[in-house]
């Protein structure tokens, strides 16, 4: 750790901030079911994808059917319950009275986020920035939205710990050379803990000193 450099903290949002991920898994399952049947799951093999990653390597070529998706996905996202995952919100207080560095990085465009900021007009208090599809070329599991963090704060990415839940968030944050905190809110935790630093279920019992202890 440089110890001239701030701490920042990096969450995902969708399963981390947010406990989204169920909902959107019943919504990109039946979008599967009428596109791609022959994935079981289809919501599990887009999960921690952009929407233009989703359409250009499962819909290329299908406008007509991205539009279609597009209009069903953003009535489904103005219709989302959003509700924290259990412990974020004293977790974030405590790093901000730590004085850690906090933003949501995110693979939700600002048309989704504006919804979250109308139902939680609390959620910019809690962080310093949120970096949005929009602000990054390449998405995860590339680490260009993680190094982008770092940049903002301008500090060093040993000096950031990165929250996520989904294997090409995970592996985006490794790449970026971050410690990674997975969530298993999406996937079961024996499938990811190989790939962190630690697992935690939520952030009830997590603390800005266990943190701390992964730098």
């Amino acid at each position: 750790m440089d110890k001239t450099k701030c701490v920042a903290a990096l969450f995902d949002f969708d399963g981390v901030v947010m406990d989204t991920e169920s909902q959107y898994s019943l919504f990109w399952n039946k979008v599967g079911k009428q596109y791609h049947p022959e994935y079981e799951e289809f919501g599990r093999v887009i999960k921690g994808q952009t929407l233009k990653q989703i359409y250009d390597r499962h819909f290329q070529g299908m406008e007509r059917e991205q539009a279609e998706i597009t209009d069903r996905l953003n009535r489904f996202e103005t219709e989302m319950k959003y509700e924290y995952v259990p412990g974020v919100e004293d977790f974030m207080r405590s790093l901000h009275a730590h004085g850690v560095k906090i933003a949501i990085v995110t693979s939700s465009n600002e048309k989704k986020m504006a919804n979250v900021y109308a139902t939680h007009p609390e959620l910019k208090g809690l962080v310093d920035r949120i970096l949005t599809a929009e602000m990054f070329r390449k998405s995860k599991p590339e680490p260009d939205c993680f190094l982008l963090g770092a940049e903002v704060f301008d500090t060093v990415p040993e000096n950031c710990v990165v929250f996520e839940d989904s294997f090409h968030g995970i592996q985006a944050g490794n790449a970026a050379g971050m410690a990674v905190v997975g969530l298993s809110t999406t996937n079961p935790a024996e499938a990811i803990q190989n790939q962190c630093a630690l697992v935690i279920p939520d952030f009830r019992h997590f603390t800005y000193e266990a943190m701390m202890n992964l730098l």
